[in-house]
């Protein structure tokens, strides 16, 4: 007993000019960062610096390109293009919602109700990644030609009238329409609209559904007082991974499309590829980046979290 009621011998003091010992492994997380602080040096921090000096130069392919800060260039491209913008943010919200709206009861099943076909679920969700972008694309060029059964469908049940009035569609055709570049939009990046969704929805403790039946809450009252806000994460998420590139796409508008419904990325390949306006086209690009930052700031702000999957 004597031992254990003990007071522990008091501990020496340091002398006077004694350094605490160094700590090993001190800079080691440093050193694993370095890598990738690397990468995004190389690929991206100076890719950015080179295209801001080339916003502002002036010359042509021939004579050269200078620096002289020309600013203007900004305006002249906004007031030029300013119909593609609008539209590609169109563009990307349409399809944002139609993501929204399809991959949320999806992602609801795979986490509470597929059981032992969860995993199946889950791999033909992410089967469309095995295949090209553009070899995805250029399948629903057979999937909404004039003469298939899509649009055959879409005459008997006269929604291409409705979508016709809307302006979405012109006549009988789907193919060259905003409503095919939608379609393809939303294809293409519903994967990662699902996936922080689920992951989101996966993570709710299923306690917190049987406390809501415990108090006679409803179904709907249950999912919209406890399942949605807590999944509000993987809907931040789904919207922003969907949305940035959606906004900024050219494939599905110029596969799918016509000239009546070239979105913004058309545009900046046009001038960098064609048109050899490399001014321009670094100009457009930095306002897109700089529309989208600021539409992802404030859309991040008012969703009332900071929690992204």
């Amino acid at each position: 007993m004597s031992t254990l009621t003990e007071a522990p011998p008091p501990l020496s003091p340091e002398a006077p000019g004694e350094k605490p010992p160094r700590r090993r492994g001190r800079f080691t997380p440093y050193w694993l960062l370095l890598p990738g602080m690397l990468w995004l040096i190389v690929f991206f921090a100076l890719p950015m610096v080179y295209q801001a000096s080339t916003s502002v130069q002036q010359g042509s392919l021939e004579q050269g390109y200078k620096v002289t800060w020309h600013f203007a260039t900004y305006w002249d491209a906004l007031d030029a293009y300013w119909p593609q913008f609008l539209r590609s943010v169109c563009y990307a919200a349409a399809a944002t919602v139609l993501c929204l709206l399809l991959g949320y009861p999806l992602a609801y099943l795979i986490a509470f109700r597929a059981g032992r076909w969860r995993n199946l679920i889950m791999v033909l969700v992410i089967a469309p990644f095995f295949t090209s972008f553009l070899i995805r694309t250029l399948a629903w060029k057979t999937i909404l030609a004039d003469n298939g059964p899509v649009v055959h469908a879409m005459n008997t049940l006269h929604v291409l009238d409705l979508t016709g009035w809307l302006g979405w569609t012109a006549g009988d055709r789907v193919l060259a329409t905003p409503l095919a570049v939608v379609c393809g939009l939303t294809y293409n990046f519903l994967p990662f609209m699902i996936l922080p969704l689920y992951t989101s929805l996966e993570r709710i403790d299923g306690r917190l559904h049987e406390a809501a039946g415990d108090l006679y809450a409803r179904p709907w009252t249950t999912f919209r007082k406890v399942t949605f806000p807590l999944s509000m994460p993987g809907v931040v998420s789904g919207t922003l991974l969907t949305f940035i590139p959606a906004a900024g796409d050219y494939v599905n508008a110029e596969l799918l499309g016509s000239t009546d419904t070239r979105m913004i990325g058309n545009v900046i390949q046009t001038q960098f590829l064609r048109v050899l306006d490399y001014p321009t086209a670094a100009a457009l690009s930095f306002i897109l980046m700089a529309a989208i930052l600021a539409m992802v700031t404030l859309y991040i702000r008012r969703s009332g979290t900071e929690d992204l999957v």
